[in-house]
């Protein structure tokens, strides 16, 4: 069991006034992992700021912390003295990734090629996550698994004396795998080769670079990108890492502002990397008012300031090659999809099926409970708003532990005609934190459920 199933809290949204006011949002989830990661293995002193302290990323933090790196918090700034690329313990104890899918299959990669043991534990969600695809490429390099059952937690992974280096081709459109293939790299001789037939979330090779490893990208014609990574090479501290605002937690925010009559919200510092914006493109597609302030660069990234107002929406047809820009942002794009005219259909969502949850069947779940005309298909989603909410709501929502589903159906709350309730508000910790307070402070409306 976990602690979040033993004490579930229900926590319901209604409808009250216009949303109106300036927030920031917690960093990057993905980048604030990188960091950790990063920082813990290069030489020298990193110093970390605007980092997301959600339990996911802090997992990777203690994870790293068990394998030599020091990391203290000093004020608003994390600062990490890395152990030298190569230089890792072998830890004292299981790496406890509690729900960070993340940490967890990006921690495997750095850690496995080691000649060592290291022993991966997670919560019951994350215990039922396959992670075999990026179990499949380390053991190519020659890593052993030991696993109970077929590439679930808990497993061992025991590194071989000298990992060979590999050319590998991601099957699917996956961040995770590709980075933690980079990643085993990094202590493996020779040069280690990703091939992306679909680019992804290009956080790790921007980063990568900024810790000072040699690595290259080559795009073709095609749009296929050969990802080249030399091993063994010296990785340095980075004085100054300010971590982005999350795109995926600022979503929930613009999607409130778009939906609830009356609102206007700035949402300062978010990440606009442009693999990571689909949401927003998708928005804009259907009407939504979104500016897009002093756009800037912040450590080697995009990041500008979104001007969100109530909009009136439509429905739009969300193309399958979109689905990597924006993965975590279909439950709530399907909420917004609840509030918009017509039909909207998305496609390309089989990735969401090895969610936190079966992701798909949850939001489906969630918009059968609150009365949205939809449909659900192996991979698709089609939804049939209703524009100004009526008859919306009224239901309870079961999360099944995810957070995203927990946030999304909270901003259907928000607008639709009849409050709507979620079964469990606790793991959206994980991911964030703030959110309860900055919705609130925004004007939302957020209160226990009734049990």
């Amino acid at each position: 069991m976990t602690a979040h199933a033993s004490h579930p809290r229900p926590l319901t949204s209604r409808r009250a006034g216009a949303l109106g006011g300036r927030v920031r949002v917690p960093g990057d989830k993905s980048i604030s992992h990188r960091a950790f990661l990063f920082g813990g293995l290069a030489a020298g002193r990193t110093r970390v700021t605007g980092l997301l302290e959600g339990e996911d990323v802090l997992a990777t933090g203690r994870a790293m912390r068990q394998m030599g790196a020091r990391i203290e918090r000093d004020g608003e700034a994390w600062i990490i003295d890395g152990t030298g690329n190569g230089a890792l313990l072998e830890p004292d104890g299981v790496l406890d990734f509690g729900n960070a899918g993340t940490g967890s299959r990006l921690t495997m990669g750095l850690a496995g090629p080691y000649d060592f043991t290291t022993t991966f534990v997670g919560d019951a969600s994350l215990s039922r996550r396959p992670m075999g695809r990026v179990l499949d490429p380390l053991r190519e390099m020659g890593v052993q698994v030991l696993a109970r059952s077929r590439d679930r937690l808990p497993l061992s992974l025991r590194g071989p004396r000298v990992a060979a280096p590999i050319e590998y081709r991601v099957p699917m459109a996956s961040a995770q795998v590709k980075s933690a293939v980079l990643l085993a790299g990094l202590n493996t001789p020779g040069v280690t080769t990703v091939i992306e037939p679909v680019m992804t979330r290009d956080h790790t090779e921007k980063m990568l670079e900024g810790f000072g490893a040699t690595v290259s990208v080559e795009t073709d014609a095609a749009g296929v990108r050969t990802i080249r990574l030399h091993g063994q090479g010296e990785l340095r501290g980075v004085p100054d890492f300010v971590v982005p605002g999350d795109p995926s937690s600022a979503a929930f925010l613009v999607v409130a502002a778009l939906l609830v009559p009356g609102s206007d919200v700035v949402i300062e510092n978010a990440l606009m990397n442009p693999t990571r914006t689909g949401l927003v493109e998708t928005l804009r597609e259907m009407g939504a008012d979104i500016e897009i302030l002093d756009p800037r660069l912040s450590g080697g990234e995009d990041v500008a300031d979104l001007h969100v107002r109530h909009s009136s929406l439509r429905g739009v047809r969300v193309p399958a090659a979109r689905a990597p820009s924006m993965i975590d942002e279909y439950p709530v794009l399907a909420v917004a999809a609840a509030f918009a005219e017509g039909e909207t259909r998305m496609e390309g969502l089989d990735e969401l099926r090895v969610k936190e949850s079966d992701r798909l069947a949850a939001v489906a779940a969630g918009l059968a409970a609150n009365g949205v005309t939809h449909e659900e298909g192996p991979d698709w989603l089609t939804v049939t708003g209703r524009p100004d909410g009526r008859g919306l709501g009224g239901g309870t929502v079961e999360t099944h532990l995810d957070h995203r589903i927990a946030m999304s159906f909270l901003v259907m709350g928000l607008a639709s005609e009849k409050p709507v309730t979620v079964d469990d508000a606790t793991m959206i910790a994980t991911s964030f934190p703030e959110f309860e307070g900055l919705v609130t402070g925004l004007g939302g409306v957020l209160e226990p459920a009734a049990r």
